[in-house]
């Protein structure tokens, strides 16, 4: 079997460009590549003993072959063992599947029976000549791809295993507290081999026992992997410098204190601290600002800006969408902007929709160090943008941002320091807000290398949301509930999953709905909304929900955050079922921001004749029952796992592939432990661990 590591030095044929598209691109890659499941090729069956829905492995003739055109092109293969026959039915199939199941021909083959009113079959089987010993072992199979056959990849994986290099890195007194929470020693090698090539008998036992020795041992080291690398990455941002941005008595913060229309609460107080000592330091802060949807992030990021504007330094604040980036610049504008002037500076604003002359006037003026705070969405990123004096970025809904783009606000460095600082290379201070409550243990195993600051309390005035599910019949009802609350001077979110019909899902969209509604509440101004529109469009429909204008706002999940409308009372969320927790609980946020008693309607139904799955009924259970934006969370990462809760395909974090964080929070606490036994006192070991499991993905990391 060739060494993927050695494709490089020629062609790579396709099923080795297909290892690379896996990412098994070296040989502790392919090790680490566990099967999905085990095939039992060990033994044959009889047609007789078998029974509908097992799978077997059987060797017979075959009796008759032919290519049916009805009801749709399929080749039919019937065969004969001798206690009974079966037909094996291809869909997809070529020339060398006739010649190789041609009548007389006897074969091996493996699939799952199915029964009938035609009798018994096998759909798509895979087969082979009969002959040849039977495996002596369990028959792993693979995550794989069409390109790469399972074959191929078993032998590359039983290679790659035998060839990696599989020594402890681990010292005696880490393995040693490591094996007491293991019920017994295991080490990597074995934990591996059992797991890829367990014995017939203990198959199913070794692949269901995630508690079982070899299973601790993998979680322990994915999770000291993951733990050494946030580690490594807070002790490499410790060892860099930013700009020293300590608060000026009676300065731009203690102004912007002095003429909100509100008075902070003791959560955004103590967090403000906590970022206000950051901030004077000289080492860069990396600071996630949770809370929950209302809780007030932007007040205490204007507070921050303050601190770095009253420094002599400039601040950026990034939103993903242009509605988001536009809700920030409207509070920003009219809390900071009467404070700025009398100094000559200015709140800049940047998007991609954005005039040449305007953006052109918008350049200059961050250029010149005029616009002391600038706020827009990707476009403050672009390489055209050059800030005189960056100190704080501010990255809000930072999960829904990738790593490169993350990365290229952080390293839009300050142009020149001071001349009492150290001329030494420096980042800007980082801040980043979520409204998506991190888990404590997501928090400690992703977010490891952050400082947390949380804001647990929701500002005085905001009115609890009562949450009703309501089934798809009822929706007549519903509208007539929308008239009433049109009536009393009220407005209304009617949000939709789709933008178009799609025959695959049974689902109203958005347009269709904004008819639909147009139609049964004549005299009321029902506004669209959804991401294809142009930003000028979206922009005008906006502003007339927020002015009062328009009663109904049918919309697609562009909304889910940033808009804040406190005369909106009523959300209605269409489809409901095929929602997220999180994106639920963020679109509810959108009312309740008033004085008025506020509700969310989840309108749920599946296609006629199905039940709603289970998951999605455990969503609706846990929007109906709590409003807590942190009970939300745990709940969602219980039901969705933290790949997906982080949005980690695109954030380039590592995901966790065999640990679970709910179940294996005393690895976790290890792991921590271990991390820094290591760091300190086999800094080598360390770093072969690190690269034996991450490789060049720990970059991301740093992002």
């Amino acid at each position: 079997m060739p060494n993927p590591q050695a494709s490089a030095r020629k062609p790579l044929s396709a099923p080795q460009k297909a290892l690379h598209k896996l990412g098994l691109e070296r040989d502790i890659d392919l090790a680490l590549h566990l099967p999905l499941r085990f095939e039992d090729q060990t033994r044959l069956h009889r047609l007789a003993d078998v029974r509908e829905g097992q799978t077997v492995q059987l060797e017979a003739v075959v009796t008759h072959s032919e290519i049916r055109l009805q009801p749709r092109r399929q080749l039919l293969v019937t065969l004969d063992d001798g206690s009974g026959s079966c037909t094996l039915r291809f869909f997809s199939f070529y020339p060398s599947h006739q010649r190789a199941l041609a009548v007389g021909a006897r074969v091996r083959v493996r699939g799952e029976i199915r029964g009938g009113f035609l009798g018994r079959s096998i759909m798509h089987p895979a087969f082979e000549a009969a002959g040849g010993a039977l495996p002596s072992a369990l028959t792993p199979v693979y995550p794989s791809s069409a390109q790469l056959p399972q074959a191929y990849l078993r032998k590359a994986v039983a290679a790659a295993l035998a060839r990696s290099d599989l020594s402890e890195t681990l010292p005696p007194p880490v393995l040693e507290r490591l094996q007491r929470l293991q019920h017994g020693r295991c080490s990597l090698r074995e934990a591996l081999q059992q797991l890829h090539q367990p014995a017939p008998d203990a198959a199913g036992a070794a692949y269901e026992d995630r508690g079982s020795p070899a299973w601790q041992r993998l979680k322990a080291e994915e999770l000291l992997a993951q733990q050494l690398s946030q580690l490594c990455a807070k002790r490499e941002r410790d060892a860099r410098r930013a700009p020293l941005l300590c608060a000026v008595p009676d300065g731009l913060q203690q102004q912007l204190l002095g003429a909100l229309p509100f008075a902070l609460t003791a959560a955004q107080r103590r967090v403000g601290q906590e970022i206000a000592r950051d901030l004077a330091r000289p080492l860069p802060m990396h600071r996630l600002l949770q809370g929950d949807v209302g809780a007030g992030k932007t007040v205490v990021a204007a507070l921050a800006a303050a601190q770095a504007i009253d420094a002599g330094w400039q601040c950026a604040l990034m939103a993903p969408t242009e509605i988001l980036a536009e809700q920030h610049f409207a509070k920003l504008v009219g809390w900071l902007e009467p404070l700025l002037a009398p100094r000559g500076q200015c709140v800049a604003w940047l998007t991609g929709s954005q005039k040449k002359k305007q953006r052109n006037d918008m350049l200059a003026l961050i250029a010149s160090g005029a616009a002391a705070l600038v706020v827009g969405t990707h476009a403050v990123i672009q390489q055209q943008v050059r800030f005189a004096r960056l100190g704080l970025a501010v990255i809000d809904e930072q999960h829904r941002f990738g790593v490169a783009q993350r990365l290229a606000l952080r390293n839009k460095t300050a142009a020149a320091a001071p001349a009492q600082q150290a001329q030494q290379a420096q980042e800007p201070h980082v801040l980043m807000m979520s409204a998506t409550p991190i888990p404590r243990t997501l928090a400690m195993s992703y977010y490891a290398d952050l400082d947390v600051s949380t804001l647990d309390e929701l500002p005085p005035g905001r009115t609890p949301v009562l949450t009703k599910l309501l089934a798809a019949p009822r929706r007549a009802a519903l509208i007539e509930r929308v008239r009433a609350q049109l009536a009393q001077g009220q407005q209304v979110y009617w949000v939709c999953p789709l933008i178009e019909e799609s025959e695959a899902l049974d689902l109203s969209n958005a347009s269709s709905t904004h008819a639909e509604l147009s139609a049964a509440l004549p005299g009321v101004t029902v506004g669209l909304l959804h991401s294809r529109l142009a930003p000028t469009e979206k922009k005008a429909v906006m502003a007339q929900f927020v002015a009062g204008q328009m009663g109904l706002l049918v919309s697609t999940t562009v909304i889910e955050v940033g808009v804040d409308v406190p005369n909106a009372t009523l959300m209605v969320i269409e489809h409901a079922e095929r929602f997220g927790l999180s994106q639920l609980h963020q679109l509810r946020g959108r009312v309740g921001r008033g004085a008025a008693a506020s509700v969310c309607v989840l309108l749920y139904g599946a296609p006629e004749g199905e039940r709603l799955s289970e998951l999605a009924r455990a969503r609706l259970k846990a929007m109906v029952e709590t409003g807590d934006g942190f009970e939300i969370a745990r709940r969602d990462l219980e039901l969705r796992g933290p790949g997906e809760f982080l949005g980690a395909r695109q954030s380039g974090a590592p995901l966790l592939r065999f640990a679970d964080l709910a179940s294996d929070a005393h690895l976790l606490d290890w792991a921590r432990w271990a991390a820094t036994e290591l760091l300190e006192k086999d800094p080598a070991a360390a770093q072969k661990h690190l690269q034996r499991w991450l490789g060049s993905k720990s970059d991301y990391l740093k992002a």
